[in-house]
Order: structure tokens, then C-alpha cells, then sequence
């Protein structure tokens, strides 16, 4: 006998795992998508004999949540996870340096790779091992952390701006898609204890072997119907509505507008389209959710037709360049080398004309992989994701809402809600999860209250 029925707004990673959860809990659940897909702002499209994704995706040993949700999807084996952390930090004056951890226990495991870290002087690599110990010393939901940036913190503990750039910066941007100076010390803080310091084998990475459609989008649809959600894509919610103890959310769909019922109702979009969806609410701190703004993702994308590097991935430093991947095996090319750039931060790019983009990395591909100057350029183009993630700077924390509203019955979800975490897989997993522990809590409550009525 089902306990409720719930509608969840949104097909994304919190939306999924939400909906996953309530089915699993008894609950009669409807899952609504105003795209033909699953899997949120994580998806792939074809482009010749390519299956390219908007951007690249990596994630750490330490998601647990995240790899949880695989498990449950069915595609865990999907992924490639190192067995120790390691990328190589390419420059274009050929210098290069290997980031590795060393199997001993936290937090010596890094002592080796720091010091053996070439693009930083050695004074710097000593300041740098301080550092990181006064940090893993932070708690990561300390109110005041969130009110300094990254960099602000660095400074005060002596960090050179080449430090900040070459190593703190590296990692921070592409967990923070934000500059050090533009980044909150509360998230950074999470980031580093629990991605890099507090375990040795947090940081071991992780790459998708499949498209990121078939890995969430086509993965999460099967498991959903399998566990009789009622999964109802091309259908945008207008906004929703209190009716009586429950709610009304107006529908579009392909066959005309129609009105759900429901006894609860799972928010898991962004947090500009979940402000709009409650307007008619009293919700408090809605207003306040626009500061959260956008930061953008920008991929650049290359095929070659030959191999121009053996490394998988590589991040590099002094050139416009951050990160880089390989994504030829993956993507279903059939001859030739297909890279992906990942650009974080991107507020320039996000705006740039492609033609403009060519022009600035061909050559600065050229620097880094001096065989891609006698190659061919097969492809070349640019994916843009400029609402990527929320703004994710100080102050940003007294603003992101729990999954409880002051309207029962209204739960909300999304990596841009009060997980803790960045906006990454992870946060969005737990913020899923939590809904439909909130909800589940909800409706054990209202049904004590009508007992002992």
C-alpha cells in the first residue's frame, strides 16, 4: 500500500535520488522533466561517430554518496578509479611534475609529493606542507571561514601567489569552479580536508569510461521504472500550489496542460527555476536564493587526427589551458586523438566567439604537446555550460536552504541546497537523499498527529 504520493521536479542527480528513495520508502512517487532526458546538466550528444559530453566529469574517492548512486544505477563498473593519486602538471616551457600520493597515513601521505613538486622552490614546498597542516586543523562549518575567501587565507598564512596559482589554485578552481580569491574558505576547506588531507586515498580519481548519457541519463531512467516511479519527461511543472493538506502543480506536456496532486513535492532543480516554482509559497529566504548567482564551465573540444599525447589527463599551469583529457576511447572516435579542455571559472571564455578560442589553444596545445604541431585538426569546438554551478563564494552559506521549508510537505534538493559540499555530484546525491529522508519524516509525523487526534 503506497504511503503518499510525491511528485519530484526535476531529473537531475537530486531528482533521481530522491525519487529512488521515496519509491524504496512506499511512497507512490511521480518524477517530472521538462527535458527528453534524465541526468540534469550531466549529458552527452552525438556529433559525427563522436558521443561528446557538455563537460568533462571527474570525481574522488571520497564521494561516497555519489558512488553509491552508480552502484545503485547499475553502472559502477562504468568508471575508472585510480589506485593512487597521481596527474601530471604539464607547463609549456616543458617543465613538468608529477602530483602523487604515497601510501602512508594521513596527512604524510602528501609529504613526499610536496616535496617533490618542481614548479614550486623549495621554500615554498615547506610553506606549502605548513599550510596544509594548519588547515586540516579548520572545520569546514565554521561560520566565520565563510566569510574570507581562499585566498584571503592563504595570504595570511604566507602562501606565495606562485603557490596559490600552481598548487592550492590547481586543485580549487576545477572543486570550486572559482578563482582562489573568489572562493569560499568554508567550501575550500571542505574540499581540501575531506578531498585531499583527512584520508590518504580521498583524492584517488575517478573518470567515467562511458558518456555521461548513458552513465546517469539511460542508467537512472531503467532503475526508476524498475521500482515503479512514474517518470514523465517533456513535462515542465509551472509552479506549485498548497490544495487543502497537499498540492497542485500545473503541468505542460506534450498532450496538453494537466494539474498533479500530491502529498509531497520534491523541489531538485536550480535555484533560479526552484525560486520561480514557489513564488506563490511563503517560503522564507527565497529572495535571497538570486545571490547564489552562476558560475560557468567552458569545454574546449579537439580532434587530432593522430595521437599527440600518451598521458589520460594532465593539468597544466602558465598557459591558458587547465585541465586536459583524453576522450578518444570514450567518445567512439575511430582513428585519430580526441582531447577535451576543461575550463573552470570561465567567465571569459564563457563569452568568446569559437573562432577566437581556436586561435588562443591550438597553439597553446601546441606548447604543451609539441607532436600536436605536426598534426592535423580534424574537429574543433566549444561546449559553454554558463549557469554550471552557483557562485560559490564567501557568505554563500547562511543563503542555501535546507531540504525542510517552513511549508510542510515542500522539500527541497539540489547541489546548490545546505549539503555542505561544493555544487558537485556529491552535494547533489545528498541532497537527494535528504529530501527523501525529510519527506519520509514528514508523513510519519502527520500520520501521528491524525492517530492521536
Amino acid at each position: 500500500m503506497s504511503r503518499g504520493r510525491v511528485a519530484v521536479v526535476g531529473g537531475g542527480l537530486a531528482g533521481v535520488t530522491a525519487a529512488l528513495r521515496c519509491a524504496e520508502l512506499g511512497f507512490e512517487v511521480t518524477l517530472l522533466e521538462a527535458r527528453s532526458r534524465l541526468g540534469g546538466a550531466t549529458y552527452s550528444f552525438p556529433r559525427g561517430e563522436l558521443v561528446v559530453d557538455t563537460g568533462q566529469h571527474v570525481f574522488l574517492r571520497c564521494y561516497t554518496a555519489y558512488l553509491g548512486l552508480l552502484r545503485r544505477l547499475g553502472v559502477a563498473d562504468s568508471i575508472s578509479m585510480q589506485r593512487r593519486f597521481q596527474v601530471p602538471v604539464l607547463t609549456p616551457d616543458g617543465r613538468a611534475s608529477l602530483l602523487r600520493r604515497w601510501n602512508l597515513p594521513a596527512p604524510a601521505h602528501l609529504t613526499p609529493a610536496l616535496l617533490g613538486y618542481r614548479l614550486l622552490t623549495l621554500p615554498e614546498r615547506m610553506r606549502v606542507a605548513r599550510t596544509a597542516l594548519a588547515l586540516r586543523r579548520l572545520d569546514p562549518d565554521d561560520p566565520e571561514l565563510d566569510q574570507i575567501s581562499l585566498g584571503d587565507w592563504l595570504r595570511q598564512h604566507g602562501e606565495s601567489r606562485r603557490a596559490a596559482d600552481a598548487l592550492w589554485g590547481l586543485l580549487a578552481v576545477a572543486a570550486l569552479n572559482a578563482e582562489p580569491d573568489e572562493a569560499s574558505m568554508a567550501l575550500a576547506t571542505k574540499v581540501f580536508r575531506t578531498g585531499v588531507l583527512d584520508t590518504a586515498d580521498s583524492a584517488d580519481i575517478a573518470i567515467p569510461q562511458v558518456p555521461l548519457g548513458q552513465l546517469h541519463g539511460e542508467a537512472a531512467y531503467r532503475a526508476l521504472l524498475g521500482v515503479g516511479v512514474d517518470v514523465r519527461l517533456r513535462c515542465k511543472a509551472r509552479v506549485v500550489r498548497r490544495s487543502g493538506t497537499g498540492f497542485q502543480v500545473p503541468v505542460r506536456e506534450n498532450t496538453g496542460d494537466v494539474v498533479l496532486t500530491a502529498d509531497s513535492v520534491v523541489i531538485a532543480v536550480p535555484h533560479r527555476a526552484a525560486a520561480a516554482l514557489v513564488a506563490d509559497l511563503p517560503v522564507p529566504g527565497v529572495a535571497a536564493w538570486a545571490k547564489l548567482s552562476a558560475a560557468p564551465i567552458v569545454n574546449v573540444h579537439v580532434r587530432y587526427d593522430r595521437q599527440v599525447t600518451d598521458l589520460a589527463m594532465a593539468a597544466v599551469l602558465d598557459s591558458p589551458v587547465q585541465w586536459v583529457f583524453d576522450r578518444t576511447t570514450i567518445s567512439g572516435a575511430s582513428r585519430g586523438q580526441y582531447l577535451a579542455i576543461s575550463l573552470s571559472a570561465a567567465q571569459q571564455q564563457v563569452q568568446a566567439r569559437t573562432e577566437y578560442l581556436r586561435e588562443v589553444f591550438l597553439p597553446a596545445l601546441q606548447e604543451v604537446f609539441p607532436r600536436a604541431r605536426d598534426a592535423g585538426v580534424l574537429d574543433f569546438f566549444v561546449t559553454r555550460e554558463p549557469n554550471a554551478t552557483f557562485r560559490q563564494a564567501p557568505g554563500t552559506a547562511a543563503i542555501r536552504p535546507p531540504a525542510r521549508t517552513a511549508v510542510p510537505g515542500l522539500v527541497l534538493a539540489g547541489a546548490w541546497t545546505s549539503t555542505g559540499w561544493p555544487d558537485t555530484t556529491e552535494g547533489a546525491v545528498l541532497s537527494g537523499t535528504r529530501a527523501a529522508e525529510v519527506v519520509d519524516l514528514d508523513q510519519r509525523s502527520q500520520r501521528g498527529v491524525e492517530v492521536t487526534a
